[in-house]
């Protein structure tokens, strides 16, 4: 068997970054911790990333190119399965890169790119789940929405999209010592999948509603505790 090729340096650099911003929090996390971490010394990680700043802008590009290739698939959800499985996901990509959100106001006060970028995010997120509510609540009929459920469904994505901005600071400041280690990932990701969920709810068809209800209810009562 071919042994792998080892990581580059400067790929070993982002994951083992990501890995302390996402345990720590960005702000506790110094350079020369990074590079203690990675055992080599502080020139060589400088000539990879010259500042900390470079490491969170690239880390941050990432997970942006793969935000806006999740969100695309707004698109393609047809039924609550599919709703299911989006917002999942897009609930994994956010614990990925949780240092993002953990810290994302401390980040956008002294990050220029955040600051710019993020708003163009969270409209992105919230129009997607505005495609989402649209699509189950009037599944291939095409009837627009009367005044009243279109203003009642940017409500609700509006909260959707705000509840999957901060639910990880809300774990954070219930479990500070523990809500961001990797152990605890399921049980976050599960409780924040099912409270988004049920905000669909009350915006979907009977037919629709009857599969969410099931699909929620499958959810494990201790993940959901909370």
């Amino acid at each position: 068997m071919a042994k792998k090729a080892p990581r580059r340096t400067a790929e070993r650099i982002l994951l083992t970054t990501l890995d302390l911003f996402n345990r720590y929090g960005e702000p506790n996390v110094s350079t020369t911790m990074i590079s203690a971490e990675l055992n080599i010394s502080p020139g060589n990680l400088y000539y990879h990333y010259p500042s900390k700043d470079e490491l969170v802008n690239t880390l941050f590009g990432q997970f942006e190119t793969a935000l806006h290739e999740l969100l695309g698939a707004a698109e393609g959800v047809r039924d609550v399965e599919d709703a299911w499985f989006f917002l999942h996901s897009l609930f994994e990509l956010i614990w990925q890169y949780r240092f993002l959100y953990r810290d994302l106001n401390h980040l956008l006060s002294r990050n220029r790119r955040l600051e710019t970028h993020f708003p163009a995010i969270l409209m992105r997120k919230r129009t997607a789940v505005r495609q989402i509510l649209d699509t189950l609540a009037a599944p291939g009929n095409g009837t627009p929405p009367t005044l009243e459920e279109d203003h009642a469904r940017n409500a609700v994505a509006a909260t959707m999209v705000v509840v999957l901005t901060y639910w990880l600071s809300y774990e954070y400041v219930l479990n500070p010592r523990g809500a961001m280690e990797p152990a605890n990932a399921e049980d976050a990701l599960l409780r924040g999948a099912y409270h988004v969920l049920g905000m669909l709810a009350p915006h979907v068809n009977d037919e629709a509603r009857a599969h969410l209800t099931t699909l929620i209810s499958a959810y494990d009562a201790k993940n959901i505790s909370s």
